[in-house]
Parts: C-alpha cells; sequence; structure tokens
C-alpha cells in the first residue's frame, strides 16, 4: 500500500481558514489508510519548491493525537 501523504502546508492554511471540512475529510482518508496497515507521512514544502518528510504515523493511537492538536487550535 502506498502511503498517504499530508502536506502540512495545506493543513495549516486550513487551520487559518477554519476549514473543518477540508481537515475532516483528509483525516478520514488518512485514517482509512492506517486502519488498511499503510503509512501516513507528514511533509512540509519548502519556498524553494523541495518538500521533505519528517514524520510518519502507522498507528491510530499516535495520528489521532496529532489530529487532535491540529483541531485544538482552530476557532470555536
Amino acid at each position: 500500500m502506498e502511503d498517504f501523504i499530508i502536506s502540512v502546508n495545506k493543513v495549516e492554511e486550513w487551520q487559518m481558514t477554519n476549514d473543518v471540512t477540508e481537515l475532516d475529510n483528509l483525516f478520514q482518508r488518512a485514517k482509512r489508510v492506517l486502519v488498511g496497515g499503510g503509512t501516513v507521512a507528514l511533509v512540509r514544502q519548502q519556498r524553494s519548491g523541495e518538500s521533505y518528510r519528517f514524520e510518519e504515523f502507522t498507528n491510530l493511537e499516535d495520528f489521532e493525537q496529532y489530529k487532535n492538536g491540529i483541531y485544538k487550535y482552530l476557532a470555536k
């Protein structure tokens, strides 16, 4: 199974615009990959166009902690 890649640049953009729908969709797809035995990777895109992978999740518990941290900073 291919890794599911999450662009943290997009996550940060959706946080700033309070786009809960996009975040929900992203995290649901990522969760399905984890349940299926895949890996979810966090990637950051640099201004130069280069991207680098800086974290991976292979279990739901760690991924849920990350997800909860994202939702924690949304405007209510």
